[in-house]
């Protein structure tokens, strides 16, 4: 919403989320049914766009759904796309399906992340690898970036933590690609700047821990080196700005060994 509070209109906000997906005025035409001369003057400010106008370029430029709201409203629309707090009653059958989705998965970890990378839910999986962190990281909100790549975090547990520190790094910036977001831009920047612990080890677990289809990460714990593939899934078709931002990531045991520990630890 920050472009609203500069005055910017509709027409500069499209052609801003036209440039960054590297996409022309006629190829986004085509795309939307209509002509390149009808977008020149949109984002010109010649014509004013119909909201469906909107939502379709949006959605071609695969705009974020809370960007989609901002879009209307610079056009002078209200916005079409609810933002439900993720306790309110309206998102019981949400809710209550991510807690069935994290405690089936036990006792691999797995936690639910909002748009800022803020932990919204997780399992005692994740429980689990949190011991040793510094209170101060676990205070909400609880962010997955900081937890993971703040010093007094997992970071001194991690492995190989160059890899899954730059591999955290590429996913924040394509992040910031996608939604153009300053709050993401702002956390990019401050993690980037944590001091990165010296492992003597880090060099010859970077080689011995790779897989041949995804890099793993791979942490210490209670004396074993664990070792996970992160897989993220989001919501398909959301119509709510809540939702549209929740990820679940699973972290599944990349070796047998890393499965016998985590079964030895369950009640």
């Amino acid at each position: 919403m920050t472009a609203l509070a500069d005055g910017s209109g509709v027409g500069t906000l499209l052609r801003g989320w036209r440039e960054r997906r590297r996409v022309t005025q006629l190829e986004l035409a085509l795309l939307a049914g209509s002509s390149a001369r009808h977008i020149s003057f949109v984002e010109t400010g010649r014509a004013k766009p119909s909201p469906e106008m909107v939502l379709r370029l949006a959605e071609h430029l695969d705009v974020p759904v809370r960007e989609r709201n901002a879009l209307l409203l610079a056009a002078g629309y209200a916005p079409r796309f609810p933002e439900t707090p993720l306790n309110d009653a309206a998102m019981e059958v949400v809710r209550s399906g991510l807690e069935r989705l994290l405690a089936g998965y036990e006792p691999f970890p797995a936690l639910v992340l909002d748009g800022r990378y803020d932990v919204v839910a997780a399992n005692r999986g994740i429980g689990l690898l949190l011991e040793g962190v510094a209170g101060h990281l676990l205070e909400p909100p609880l962010n997955a970036m900081r937890i993971v790549l703040h010093p007094e975090g997992l970071a001194p547990r991690i492995r190989n933590l160059p890899e899954w520190r730059a591999h955290l790094l590429e996913q924040l910036e394509r992040r910031i690609t996608l939604a153009g977001s300053e709050v993401l831009r702002e956390l990019h920047d401050e993690v980037r700047g944590y001091p990165v612990p010296e492992r003597e080890h880090e060099r010859s677990d970077a080689a011995s821990g790779l897989l041949p289809f995804a890099l793993p990460l791979r942490v210490e714990h209670a004396g074993h080196v664990l070792s996970f593939v992160s897989s993220i899934a989001t919501f398909n078709t959301p119509l709510d700005v809540t939702v549209s931002e929740l990820a679940v990531e699973t972290f599944l045991p990349a070796d047998p060994e890393t499965v016998a520990h985590l079964r030895s630890l369950t009640p």
